[in-house]
């Protein structure tokens, strides 16, 4: 305690009274992200620039203190979350877009920068930031860049990674490292592709360059209606053999979908088994052609009805239930658990299927919505989180919908992240070798594991776990590497 204190004292003295939390009240605020897990830090920090993060990485290590680097706290897999103490590291007070480059379509921000802020600070460039998870409102651009986060454009324009240049990463010693640039590609080990999704167990992001993408000429939205959750399941197939790429294939079951209009009164028929929502963008005479052919293709698979927004007002109520789902359902049951695993497109009517089967096995409602254009579900699980029990029977239930997902073909998360939500799981994708390989290329940039720890990789001790502890060079062959 004596320790904490002077360690406390000495933050204070760095970066002010109001850059740092130790208080009960204030540290219990931090016990969370948008998930269910939970873990208390020691301290919260605030700093303001790159040269603080590393005055306070630079301490943590001298006292052995683990650095827990946390955004915005939307994320859904307890990445932000102090598993075993430690300082949580707060970057949404750096929060300056550092420089914007139309002409060369890119933009450089800090990583407090708010997703949906960069797009409307540039808007009247004609340009804009791609990524939009449904919490881009409040969401940042380093948690983005830490999950590796996606969104319902997805499906046309990739993750975060595909629309990320360059990063300014501290290290866990304080150290700076600079990997990508302005440049579309760099010659040597693709750094910038390592460092985005390793969830802030490589290292602190404090700068990130970006693309801008021009804003597309025309956008058409369209909401398909189904009387049979399977004909809509069957049309995301449909669309792709049609040889058509949405810029989103959105999906809403029944179940879900009455929650959403009931509280966003997005324009959802109420009596309907489910939902497509589907965006097309590009050239004018493009889009007017492809979205007769999807609509067409809709209704051969079986949709009773296809309606186009009309205006942008309508277009924009469509997106709201859909950004707005997961609130929403909290009008249904205070507690739900959010999961995300990812599957063939091909594949969604019998996961869906075999979803509904789990739900009832274990007496529990499942409602689902997700980016189905890509295979990426995001069942809701609902348990009263006043019984006891209730939480591990939800998260039972969310396992074996993982593990359903990785028999249909699939993978554990599409863009959540793993964090200690799902290390446990990292066995049922990637072999002991896989799960060695990646801990000896942690050790190479977080030699003593303060960074995030328990997190992302399996936590249980093997014998390979042991050697690698017990022998460091193992990962200094692999720093040596890169």
């Amino acid at each position: 305690m004596e320790k904490l204190r002077a360690i406390r004292s000495r933050l204070q003295a760095l970066l002010g009274p109001d850059g740092v939390v130790a208080d009960a009240l204030g540290r219990m605020l931090y016990e969370y992200d948008g998930g269910v897990d939970r873990g208390e830090p020691d301290l919260v920090v605030f700093p303001r620039s790159r040269d603080e993060v590393i005055a306070v990485l630079r301490l943590a290590r001298e006292h052995g203190l683990a650095i827990i680097p946390r955004g915005a706290g939307t994320g859904l897999s307890g990445g932000a979350v102090a598993r075993d103490g430690g300082i949580i590291l707060s970057l949404n007070r750096m929060r300056k877009i550092l420089s914007v480059e139309v002409e060369n379509q890119r933009a450089r921000v800090e990583p407090g920068v708010v997703n949906l802020e960069l797009s409307e600070r540039i808007s009247g460039t004609g340009f804009y930031f791609v990524p939009d998870p449904s919490s881009q409102k409040a969401c940042t651009i380093g948690g983005n860049v830490a999950e590796n986060s996606g969104g319902p454009h997805t499906l046309a324009y990739g993750v975060t990674v595909n629309h990320v240049t360059g990063l300014e990463v501290v290290l866990a010693d304080g150290e700076v490292l600079r990997t990508g640039g302005m440049a579309p590609d760099m010659p040597g080990y693709d750094l910038t592709g390592l460092m985005v999704g390793s969830e802030g167990t490589l290292g602190v992001v404090t700068a990130v360059t970006v693309k801008l993408t021009r804003k597309p000429e025309a956008v058409r939205t369209l909401l398909a209606i189904y009387d049979q959750v399977d004909r809509a399941a069957e049309t995301v197939s449909a669309i792709t053999a049609a040889g058509i790429t949405p810029a989103a294939l959105e999906m809403l079951d029944g179940f879900t979908l009455r929650a959403v209009e009931a509280a966003v009164q997005a324009g959802y028929p109420l009596d309907s088994a489910a939902v497509l929502l589907i965006e097309i963008e590009g050239l004018q005479e493009e889009v007017a052609e492809h979205a007769a052919a999807v609509e067409a293709v809709c209704r051969q698979a079986g949709a009773r009805e296809v309606r186009q927004a009309r205006d942008a007002a309508e277009r924009g109520r469509l997106w709201a239930g859909r950004k707005q789902a997961f609130g929403a359902m909290g009008r249904i049951c205070a507690n739900f658990y959010v999961m995300d695993g990812v599957i063939p497109r091909t594949r969604v009517g019998p996961v869906l299927r075999g979803i509904e089967a789990i739900g009832q096995r274990r007496g529990l409602r499942i409602g689902n919505i997700f980016h189905a254009g890509d295979g990426n579900l995001h069942p809701l699980v609902f348990f009263d989180g006043r019984r006891p029990g209730q939480l591990e029977l939800a998260r039972e239930a969310s396992r074996e919908i993982i593990q359903l997902c990785v028999e249909q073909g699939g993978s554990i998360t599409g863009e959540h992240g793993v964090g200690m939500e799902k290390d446990e799981l990292m066995p049922l994708i990637f072999s002991e070798a896989d799960l060695d390989f990646m801990r000896w290329l942690k050790q190479a940039f977080n030699p003593d594991g303060r960074l995030n720890p328990g997190k992302m990789l399996p936590t249980y001790k093997s014998c390979r776990e042991t050697a690698l502890a017990t022998r460091p060079e193992l990962g200094k062959t692999i720093e040596a590497r890169l």
